[in-house]
């Protein structure tokens, strides 16, 4: 039987891959509920560094318990699992430096992006793909250091078949350009600003990628609101993030508050 175009292979995306990438394990599954649940339940028994990669995701999440749609060959959905040497707390800025990562990847490929606080992709104001990390702490009484297990979720839409489009609650868009590439190239490519990333994150935290997600903000400069459970919590103008990745604004009297990572949503006051 001929595989359909979209299909993703172990052996060809690590032959593409740089170095420091092939330190990640790769698997490919034809179909699964969710990548990041799958991972989520084998950390106890993960050696190194896992890419899990499904040619079809039947129940992907995203932020907020918000529903993941997909359909085979119209996007690329993978769960990557990371060790990291410090405690949950510390890992507050990484969706935003997973959004720089493949803001910086797309950019390469000529598909101009930019993010949403705190872990949107957007391509011409329109959500092109969501990041989705959960994580669970390790216990090491040997040699008590605190380490935690970071599992990012990525769903990437390439194509919006019309079907799908009609499912989907808010604007999204897709990347044409990206769906005639071949797939284990693209997934190799954003596997390799990944790793980097992962690495650098690992090693200093977020202030390495502070200037390069404002260089991304979409919002910058604009009046938005913080939506919290569906109510407008905060309102001013978007000066970017701090070096813990929270969201500055400045209100009219010319305050400047932060915003904390989490469960809200930011929408540009018109």
């Amino acid at each position: 039987m001929t595989k359909p175009a979209f299909s993703l292979e172990v052996e060809k995306i690590t032959a593409h891959c740089s170095p420091p990438a092939r330190t990640i394990a790769v698997e490919v599954v034809a179909e699964t509920g969710s990548t990041n649940a799958d991972l989520l339940a084998r950390l106890d028994h993960l050696q190194q560094p896992t890419l899990l990669i499904a040619e079809t995701q039947t129940a992907g999440r995203g932020r907020a318990g918000r529903s993941w749609l997909s359909a085979p060959g119209a996007s690329l959905t993978f769960s990557l699992a990371w060790r990291f040497p410090c405690a949950p707390q510390a890992l507050l800025g990484l969706p935003l430096a997973i959004g720089v990562a493949l803001a910086e990847a797309l950019a390469k490929l000529d598909v101009l992006v930019q993010l949403k606080w705190p872990n949107d992709v957007l391509k011409e104001g329109k959500k092109l793909a969501g990041v989705l990390i959960e994580t669970a702490q390790l216990a090491n009484s040997a040699s008590h250091v605190q380490q935690t297990w970071a599992v990012v979720g990525i769903g990437l839409n390439l194509l919006l078949p019309e079907e799908l489009e009609r499912q989907i609650d808010r604007p999204v868009a897709d990347a044409a350009w990206l769906a005639q590439m071949e797939r284990n190239q693209l997934l190799a490519r954003l596997l390799d600003h990944l790793a980097q990333c992962l690495q650098q994150f690992s090693a200093h935290g977020f202030a390495p990628f502070v200037d390069r997600w404002n260089a991304f903000h979409a919002y910058a400069g604009q009046q938005v609101h913080i939506l919290d459970g569906g109510v407008v919590t905060q309102q001013g103008r978007a000066l970017g993030v701090d070096k813990s990745g929270c969201l500055l604004l400045q209100d009219q009297q010319g305050l400047i508050h932060t915003v904390m990572a989490g469960d809200v949503s930011l929408r540009p006051s018109y």
